[in-house]
């Protein structure tokens, strides 16, 4: 990974600008959702450096992938010490490691498939992050999830938190469709295809009012 692909990924302009412009935007055109912006305040979304690798990311993806939020920080800690901390975390690496080492780093069986899969392909020649910015977000997502484990939303959060599109609508998590309950619906836990329908209010913005969705529900649980 070259220092210009880090630049290139993590300062994106038009992140910063769209997102100001998308948070007046959404405060000024919809009732439901102003107060929400009020309470919590500017996004901050894209504001601190991410990693970049692809590699990186997507391993994390997978081990955070139904498992609660605390056990999925404890074993990514393991799994990336096991690289200096994810330092030297590369594909021929992580194919190289035994899968008794995995095992012990608190990794199921299936996501040690996972990873080995999407290591193989990297491997292989996936594109790099920086590669993957200049493609559109459905071509990204059809890429992607042709990796063993990796679903449209384990892409969707990519396209939002590295790549900041500003208009994915992860209506399939679950924190989402509870604030989308909470706020807009009677229903509890509506259906994905009741929070798609509600999605589109926000467009062309969705990224940004999935995320003050999320801040609403962390700060007031």
């Amino acid at each position: 990974m070259n220092r210009n692909e880090s630049v290139s990924v993590m300062v994106n302009p038009a992140a910063t600008a769209d997102f100001t412009a998308a948070t007046t935007a959404l405060a000024a055109s919809d009732p439901a959702i102003a107060p929400i912006i009020a309470q919590i305040g500017p996004c901050t979304l894209g504001q601190q450096a991410k990693s970049t690798d692809l590699l990186h990311e997507l391993a994390v993806a997978i081990i955070h992938q139904q498992i609660s939020r605390r056990s999925a920080a404890s074993t990514q800690a393991k799994f990336l010490a096991l690289y200096d901390g994810g330092a030297t975390l590369t594909a021929p690496r992580l194919l190289a490691t035994p899968d008794e080492t995995l095992r012990a780093a608190g990794l199921s069986r299936v996501k040690i498939r996972y990873l080995r899969d999407l290591a193989t392909k990297i491997a292989a020649g996936l594109p790099s992050l920086t590669e993957l910015a200049r493609l559109e977000d459905e071509e990204i997502i059809k890429i992607l999830t042709a990796i063993i484990g990796i679903g449209r939303w384990s892409v969707q959060m990519l396209l939002i938190f590295r790549l900041y599109r500003p208009d994915v609508w992860p209506s399939n998590d679950l924190a989402i469709r509870s604030a989308v309950g909470r706020f807009l619906t009677s229903e509890e836990l509506p259906k994905p295809k009741v929070v798609d329908v509600f999605g589109q209010r926000w467009q062309p913005y969705r990224t940004v009012a999935a995320w003050y969705l999320w801040r609403s529900m962390e700060i007031n649980p």
